[in-house]
């Protein structure tokens, strides 16, 4: 074999090398392209905190107390209380809600169901944190 005949024979190695590259930029390219489609890591969900919630209810049958017994602490700006009647009672609490705060008092009417609300920062999920039905 003659030296300078191997170095300008080029097609032994050159079409399985061509192969391959091409199916691994096949692959990336449809690895990229369904993570976009499929919007995976492009906005992380968040979860609902675990809360409890205990309501009070005042023997002349006009004034709920809403309290945070236990559970994850909760920003007040992203729960709400309502009543199934479409009204709502205003959070009075400041900042986070933690144990032990008084979230809410307000009026309300018999047999209404009251709910604690929440919703996450980017407006995407909402969860029922706790309700209880007026007596």
């Amino acid at each position: 074999m003659k030296l300078t005949q191997l170095f300008t024979d080029d097609s032994a190695v050159s079409p399985v090398i061509g192969v391959i590259l091409m199916v691994a930029i096949t692959v990336i390219l449809a690895a990229v392209i369904g993570s976009f489609v499929l919007n995976l890591g492009g906005s992380l969900q968040q979860s609902a905190p675990q809360a409890n919630f205990e309501f009070d209810y005042d023997q002349d049958g006009e004034t709920v107390n809403i309290t945070h017994t236990s559970g994850d602490s909760v920003e007040n700006s992203s729960i709400s209380i309502s009543q199934s009647d479409g009204s709502g009672i205003s959070v009075i609490s400041s900042g986070t809600v933690t144990a032990g705060t008084e979230v809410a008092n307000g009026d309300y009417s018999s047999g209404e169901t009251i709910r604690v609300v929440w919703e996450s920062e980017n407006g995407e999920n909402s969860a029922t944190l706790s309700e209880s039905t007026a007596p």
